[in-house]
C-alpha cells in the first residue's frame, strides 16, 4: 500500500468557528520513496483570511479568490488518497477540517483506519518534549530554511523527512521542482535533491511497524 503525506493550511483554528482550507497537498510515497505523484490545490474559501493567519501562511483573500472552491477539487482529492496510507501531523486538526468539508457535499469522511498521526508517534517516541513540526526538525538536523511560511506543500516534504527520521531509517530524498508549477509552490521552492533508495532491511523495518505498533495505537 503506498503511503500519502497530508497536510492543509486554513483561514483559521476551528471549522466549527467557519474557517475554511485555503490550500491541500498530498505527496504519495512508495514505501517512503516518493513515486513523483503529488496533489496540490489552492483553494478559495469563500471568506476573508484573517490577519492572524495571514501572518503564518501569506495567502490573502486576494490572491485565492479566483482559485477552484472545496467543492470543485473534492473528487480528485479523494481519488487521489483512495485506499493509500496517510501520515498527517496533528491529524485530528487537518481531520476535523477535511470531513467538514467534505460532510457539507455530502461525503463520507475519511476513513481513520487508513490515518497515521505522526505527532502520536512521535510523542511515543520523544515523551515530554516538544513534537512540533519545527521541533522535530530541528531535532533531526531537518533544513527549515526554506520554511519562511507556513505551506502545505513543503510541510509535507519535511512530514516526510520527520517521519523516516521516525523509523529510525535513512532519508530517501527528491526533487519535485520539475513537476510541480511554480504558481502553486510559490511558497515552497528549492526542492533540489536526488532520489536515494532506502535499502530492503529499511522498507521492511517500516512495514512492520505500520502493521504491528501502529495498529496497536491507531486502529
Amino acid at each position: 500500500m503506498n503511503e500519502i503525506f497530508l497536510d492543509t493550511e486554513t483561514t483559521g483554528l476551528s471549522f466549527r468557528d467557519g474557517h475554511k482550507i485555503l490550500e491541500i497537498a498530498c505527496i504519495e510515497t512508495k514505501d517512503l520513496i516518493p513515486t513523483g505523484n503529488f496533489f496540490h490545490k489552492l483553494i478559495n474559501p469563500k471568506r476573508n483570511v484573517p490577519e492572524e493567519a495571514f501572518k503564518v501562511h501569506g495567502f490573502s483573500y486576494t490572491f485565492l479568490k479566483d482559485k477552484g472552491t472545496f467543492d470543485q477539487i473534492a473528487d480528485e482529492f479523494l481519488d487521489f488518497i483512495q485506499n493509500k496510507k496517510i501520515i498527517i501531523h496533528n491529524a485530528s486538526f487537518d481531520l476535523s477540517f477535511l470531513d467538514g468539508e467534505l460532510g457539507l457535499l455530502k461525503k463520507d469522511k475519511i476513513n481513520k483506519k487508513f490515518v497515521i498521526d505522526s505527532l502520536e508517534v512521535a510523542r511515543n517516541k520523544f515523551p515530554g518534549a516538544s513534537n512540533s513540526l519545527d521541533a522535530l526538525c530541528r531535532r533531526f538536523n531537518i533544513d527549515l530554511s526554506r520554511r519562511t511560511k507556513h505551506n502545505a506543500l513543503l510541510d509535507c516534504e519535511l512530514l516526510r523527512e520527520v517521519y523516516i527520521n521516525l523509523l529510525d531509517a535513512k532519508e530517501p530524498k527528491f526533487n519535485l521542482t520539475n513537476n510541480v508549477s511554480e504558481q502553486n509552490i510559490s511558497k515552497a521552492k528549492d526542492y533540489s535533491r536526488a532520489i536515494v533508495k532506502i535499502s530492503d532491511i529499511e522498507i521492511q523495518n517500516h512495514k512492520e511497524f505500520i502493521s504491528s505498533d501502529l495498529k496497536k495505537n491507531f486502529y
